[in-house]
């Protein structure tokens, strides 16, 4: 009996602080939990391009937050124009009035509803109406570009014609413009990237009437390692080729395989980000550089992002490559 008298009090209180670790706003054993009340850091770096007569470019760097960023809000004066995730730091505002002077300003918010103070305002003026203007500009040239370290890049190219005027360059990586620049300037500077982390890179010019050009020339960049990161286990070199067999397309592939201590079984093959195949060999694995053909049974006109990655000698998938644009042509 005397053990059983000794117990019982234990039990309840592990009991009670069971309960209490169920209920949201209470702590272990009776401590309430702190509300979120402090605001998140305000955006820096803000600024607004006039990329037409009725629309205007705002970017700015990413903030922080003591817990986590839910995302930003855009304000043209004192009204909220955008709301965008935290994972965008740039938003195009439309429907605006040609030659007439704005200022924006932008506020992080964080998944507790806290809204930092409003970043510095700055101010544009849309450009005037253009004239008539049919014609894309002329394709940017020769993309080149540097890894600066670990997490930066800059990219530099020829400049575009057109039959106005250009009035920005747009930067896309995997088909997502990320960053712009007035027409004044042919190179751009790339931060936020990922150490040891292979990226492709397009440039598009665009004109007053927010008429675009063609992709210029895809550029592979791929930035320095952490140190003591693994080496990548990217696939490189791809290339591809489209050809036509009867009704249907056909998309050759070749690519150099990755160092990975051993042989590379498969690899799976992703088109516009999604997988569309896995490439198993039907018998010795290819050593050196690899091929495949995928047939496509879509129109001509149709455009596919193309990457691809390894299967590693532990199980896991590897490093993707860097992507490739194609368009079923013939």
């Amino acid at each position: 009996m005397e053990g059983t008298t000794v117990q019982r009090p234990h039990i309840s209180a592990a009991l009670t602080c069971s309960a209490l670790l169920l209920t949201p706003l209470l702590s272990a054993c009776g401590g309430t939990a702190e509300a979120d009340t402090q605001p998140p850091g305000t955006p820096k770096g803000v600024t607004a391009q006039a990329s037409s007569s009725t629309s205007v470019h705002v970017m700015w760097e990413g903030a922080s937050d003591n817990k986590k960023v839910a995302g930003y809000e855009v304000y043209r004066g004192k009204a909220k124009v955008k709301s965008v995730p935290a994972t965008k730091t740039m938003i195009d505002v439309n429907g605006l009035t040609a030659s007439t002077d704005y200022t924006f300003s932008v506020r992080t918010k964080d998944t507790a509803g806290n809204l930092s103070a409003p970043s510095k305002a700055v101010p544009v003026t849309t450009q005037a109406t253009p004239p008539k203007d049919d014609t894309p500009p002329t394709v940017p040239a020769k993309l080149t570009g540097t890894a600066d370290g670990k997490r930066a890049a800059t990219l530099s190219w020829g400049a575009s014609k057109d039959d106005v005027g250009v009035t920005s360059y747009d930067i896309y990586q995997e088909d997502s413009r990320i960053h712009s620049v007035p027409a004044s300037e042919t190179t751009a500077k790339l931060t936020g990237l990922r150490p040891g982390t292979v990226y492709t890179f397009t440039v598009r010019a665009r004109d007053a009437s927010d008429k675009s050009s063609a992709d210029s020339n895809t550029f592979d960049l791929t930035t320095e390692s952490a140190p003591g990161a693994p080496a990548s286990t990217a696939p490189t070199g791809l290339r591809t080729e489209v050809g036509k067999e009867g009704a249907e397309f056909t998309l050759d592939l070749s690519w150099d395989q990755p160092e990975t201590g051993g042989v590379v079984p498969a690899y799976e093959l992703y088109l516009n980000g999604r997988l569309t195949t896995t490439i198993v060999w039907g018998g010795t694995p290819p050593q050196g550089r690899a091929t495949y053909r995928l047939d496509l049974s879509d129109p001509a006109g149709t455009r596919y992002s193309v990457k691809l990655r390894a299967k590693l000698p532990d199980g896991k998938w590897g490093d993707f490559s860097a992507q490739r644009t194609v368009v079923l042509t013939g």
